[in-house]
């Protein structure tokens, strides 16, 4: 199963900004760069983020955006399920889980149950704990470097 673009795109964005934020707003030009994703990919994708309540925008001088909430109080499922469609695990399966054939076909409990156990998976995992593993590897590239 594959996530979409938009789906890896915001959750790296938004530990992007979770890392440069310190409390501050940060551009979208910031996050694209440091990201190496496209400027007007994330501005598409931002106008979801903020219409989903994920982030909240900052106008004028030193402008940017912002978490709309604490870090430990968004889930991976949540921005996933902001910017993109319902998350399916095959192509078979309806957007509300059930099957698609005309039919229920013989698998379709598995397919459910790996849909459910994804789910459970990405809803376990905050943005705050993808921007903590994030920090410590960086930390960790930053201390390689040196060393070198």
């Amino acid at each position: 199963m594959r996530l979409s673009t938009k789906a890896q795109y915001a959750v790296r964005a938004l530990v992007s900004l979770n890392l440069a934020s310190g409390g501050n707003p940060v551009t979208i030009k910031d996050i694209s760069e440091r990201e190496k994703i496209s400027l007007t990919y994330l501005e598409q994708l931002f106008v979801k983020l903020r219409r989903g309540q994920i982030v909240k925008s900052v106008r004028g001088p030193g402008g940017g955006y912002l978490l709309a909430r604490a870090a430990d109080q968004i889930r991976v499922d949540q921005i996933i399920d902001t910017v993109e469609e319902i998350l399916v695990p095959v192509s078979c399966m309806n957007d509300d889980g059930s099957c698609g054939c005309d039919l229920e076909c013989a698998t379709h409990f598995v397919w459910q149950g790996l849909g459910n156990q994804i789910r459970t998976f990405l809803a376990s995992m905050t943005l705050e704990d993808l921007t903590r593993d994030a920090s410590r590897r960086l930390d960790q590239h930053f201390r390689e470097q040196i060393c070198i």
